[in-house]
């Protein structure tokens, strides 16, 4: 099979099987290929060494990639048509001592939306951060896991903002991962020189009503996204940390003050996909379970920190309000109902 063909099929069956990465990881003196499912890496296929190597190849040429240079790590994007339509994917590469390269592929979903309620185990954190999201001002942060769904969230909370006056909603990413007509979509080019700081300066001054920033990485993005929340923008943003109490200390290494947080924050919301458990199957719902709808098997399982929570953490860095519903908590209790299985409630638990 041309290695053309190979890669259309291997991006059909991915998404078909619904997953949100491929790995092919040279192992000895072959190649390996995986798909990630749920967390979990699972064995797809094997190549040859030349076979894999004219693979990595071809996916660094598709994504204009430098395929002379295998020393540094690179990345790209690129757009593939499948039977699906088109997919976005985005590249990374990593070589190993042995000079052999290593490529993983992101597949970027452009399946059809669906309500925040349908596809969340428990309906108070929703309704918390839509409530959240009805403030003219402020920063509303997200975080988790790689593949969690944040950016997801940050997209419908918006489009189910219920307003009667239209709004403009610029997003700020690297790169696009949803398409939405209606929103001012801007995309990070670090080899242009547009970065997520220059790219939100900028759109400051485009006077936008709501700005969604898809992930603070550093410093001057993390300042001047303080400054849009005190200038009277509503903002969305995701950046990585372990839990909600790590978001704070995250903004705090970021070079943001507590009072400036006091000033700005107007929640946290920590988020998880977890597979949902099939009482017929007597286990983790896959991809090949038939008992649930593609857009069941998995649903988010929230954490909200906010309010009298949130003040009292700022102040005094500890929860001391007792109204706190911890992820921990939630995930017990999504075990304790039957939704997720008892590995997953292992497995999910925050430390």
């Amino acid at each position: 099979m041309e290695v053309e063909e190979f890669t259309v099929q291997m991006i059909q069956d991915a998404q078909q099987k619904g997953s949100s990465d491929i790995h092919l990881s040279p192992e000895g003196c072959q190649y390996s290929l995986y798909y990630r499912m749920d967390d979990t890496l699972l064995l797809k296929n094997r190549l040859m060494q030349e076979e894999g190597e004219r693979l990595v190849s071809y996916l660094k040429f598709l994504s204009n990639m430098d395929v002379g240079e295998r020393r540094k790590p690179q990345s790209g994007a690129a757009q593939i048509q499948t039977e699906a339509g088109n997919c976005m994917l985005r590249f990374s590469t990593i070589t190993n001592f042995r000079a052999q390269e290593s490529i993983v592929i992101r597949i970027l979903s452009r399946t059809r939306s669906y309500q925040l309620d349908e596809t969340t185990y428990f309906q108070k954190e929703v309704q918390k951060i839509k409530q959240l999201s009805q403030y003219k001002s402020g920063l509303l942060i997200f975080s988790g896991p790689v593949g969690s769904g944040k950016t997801t969230s940050m997209y419908q909370l918006i489009r189910e903002n219920d307003t009667e006056i239209k709004q403009q909603v610029i997003t700020i990413e690297d790169p696009v991962e949803i398409e939405e007509p209606l929103f001012l979509q801007a995309q990070v080019n670090e080899k242009a020189g547009i970065s997520y700081a220059a790219l939100l300066r900028q759109s400051l001054r485009h006077h936008p009503d709501i700005l969604i920033i898809g992930e603070i990485r550093d410093e001057e993005t993390a300042k001047m996204a303080i400054r849009g929340a005190l200038t009277g923008h509503l903002i969305l943003a995701s950046i990585h940390a372990k839990n909600t109490v790590g978001v704070l200390a995250r903004f705090m290494e970021l070079g943001v003050t507590k009072e400036q947080l006091q000033q700005t924050l107007l929640g946290v919301v920590y988020q998880k996909l977890l597979p949902r458990f099939c009482p017929l199957c007597q286990e983790e719902c896959h991809q090949w379970c038939s008992h649930f709808k593609a857009n069941e098997r998995r649903a988010v399982l929230y954490e909200v920190l906010s309010g009298l929570s949130l003040k009292e953490m700022l102040e005094s860095g500890q929860k001391t309000s007792s109204d706190i519903r911890s992820f921990n908590h939630l995930l017990g209790k999504a075990a304790a109902y039957g939704f997720i299985s008892e590995q997953s409630y292992q497995k999910y638990q925050i430390p």
